[in-house]
């Protein structure tokens, strides 16, 4: 249960974290209003998110049961 619980954490700070980078570098602008758009430290902050949950993810995978 608690593996689980660890791969559902770490894909979603991937997602997060790629989210970020698309809206950071304007790619991805919605909401149009969002104060993220074309801020490259969100392209910074979106890439320690991804690294993350990509170690989280990798961590939870290397636990023994």
């Amino acid at each position: 249960m608690s593996r689980t619980v660890g791969y559902v954490v770490g894909l979603l700070m991937i997602l997060l974290g790629l989210i970020w980078i698309a809206q950071g570098s304007g790619y991805f602008p919605y909401p149009s209003s969002s104060f993220m758009i074309n801020q490259s430290i969100w392209v910074l902050w979106g890439g320690i998110m991804a690294v993350a949950g990509i170690a989280v993810t990798v961590i939870i995978s290397r636990l023994r049961r």
